[in-house]
């Protein structure tokens, strides 16, 4: 199923409620119910449908994925590494051997080079769910 998308004047991709909902693997009566209390920001139709921004699809996914740590571990694999992002990828490039992949978790683009075998076996495309898992010995913090 193609999933229907229109455009808002800022240019930014609408998705109709059912194709949101199954973005955010939610039902389609809590997609409207976070429309109707306000959680989910969406534009209304002339003709009385509601769509929603890409934004935020994005700005829920990660929240709406790892509602709490058993229910993320039953939806990712078991591994032992705690930092999991979970995104849209928003672009894949592949070249010779090497592919790079975007993520946008939460408005904030994350990008990894990857081989492009990891990327065949995977099927990653655009648009879909994926997860980031950073591994880092040391993680910096700075002050914006």
């Amino acid at each position: 199923m193609k999933a229907k998308k229109n455009q808002n004047p800022a240019g930014e991709t609408l998705l109709r409620a059912r194709d949101a909902a199954v973005q955010l693997q939610i039902s389609y009566p809590t997609i409207k119910q976070w429309i109707y209390h306000r959680k989910l920001k969406a534009v209304k139709t002339p003709g009385g449908h509601y769509r929603i921004p890409q934004s935020e699809i994005d700005r829920l996914l990660y929240r709406t994925r790892g509602r709490n740590e058993g229910e993320r571990r039953v939806t990712y694999q078991r591994i032992s590494g705690r930092n999991q992002l979970v995104g849209r990828v928003v672009d894949v490039r592949v070249s010779g051997l090497v592919a790079q992949v975007t993520l946008s978790v939460g408005g904030q683009l994350i990008t990894s080079l990857i081989t492009s075998g990891a990327v065949r076996e995977m099927q990653l495309k655009k648009g879909q769910t994926a997860a980031a898992l950073i591994k880092a010995t040391e993680v910096m913090i700075i002050r914006v």
